[in-house]
C-alpha cells in the first residue's frame, strides 16, 4: 500500500497537470478589456454592452448570453444617408493579435428583454462563446460594470 506522502505527491502531479492544461485553454480565449454597460431607465426592455476584444489566434465571437436578459445578440449599426440602421450579426471575426472594438453607434452587444432596469453600480455577467480557428468552441464569463458615461448613444 502506498504511503500517504506518495499519494499526496501523485495527487499534486495530477492537479498540476490539470492546472497547466486549463491555463493553455484559457490562454486561447479572447481578452476582454474596457467593458461597460450603460444604465437603463425603468420600462426599457433593451440594453447594450461595449468592450474591446483581442484574440491571440484567429477566432470568432459566435454567441453571447447575459444573466440580466432573455437574449443577447451581436449587432452592427451603420449610417447611410443620415439614417441609422441596425442589423443582427451571426458572429464577430477576431483576427489574431488585433483588437476589435464593440462601441456605441457601431458593432455592439444588444441585451434583449431585460429582466430589470440596469443601474449604475450594478454588474452584468456575460458568457462569451468563441469559435477557435480549429473549430473548437470555448466559453469565457466576464463581469461587466454598469456605468454612466457622458454620451453613449444607448438604445432607449
Amino acid at each position: 500500500m502506498p504511503s500517504a506522502a506518495t499519494v499526496r505527491r501523485g495527487l499534486l502531479c495530477v492537479w498540476l497537470a490539470l492546472s497547466i492544461s486549463v491555463a493553455v485553454v484559457a490562454g486561447e480565449l479572447v481578452r476582454v478589456s474596457g467593458a461597460w454597460v450603460p444604465p437603463t431607465v425603468p420600462g426599457q426592455t433593451v440594453g447594450a454592452a461595449y468592450m474591446h476584444l483581442r484574440s491571440p489566434q484567429d477566432a470568432a465571437l459566435v454567441k453571447v448570453e447575459a444573466d440580466v436578459a432573455s437574449a443577447a445578440e451581436i449587432h452592427q449599426m451603420t449610417t447611410v444617408n443620415d439614417v441609422m440602421r441596425m442589423r443582427k450579426l451571426d458572429q464577430v471575426e477576431l483576427p489574431a493579435g488585433r483588437t476589435v472594438e464593440l462601441s456605441p453607434g457601431a458593432m455592439h452587444l444588444m441585451l434583449v428583454d431585460l429582466r430589470q432596469p440596469l443601474k449604475a453600480g450594478d454588474s452584468v455577467k456575460l458568457r462569451l462563446t468563441v469559435r477557435l480557428a480549429d473549430g473548437r468552441t470555448v466559453q469565457e464569463t466576464v463581469v461587466v460594470p454598469v456605468v454612466q458615461k457622458a454620451s453613449h448613444g444607448s438604445h432607449r
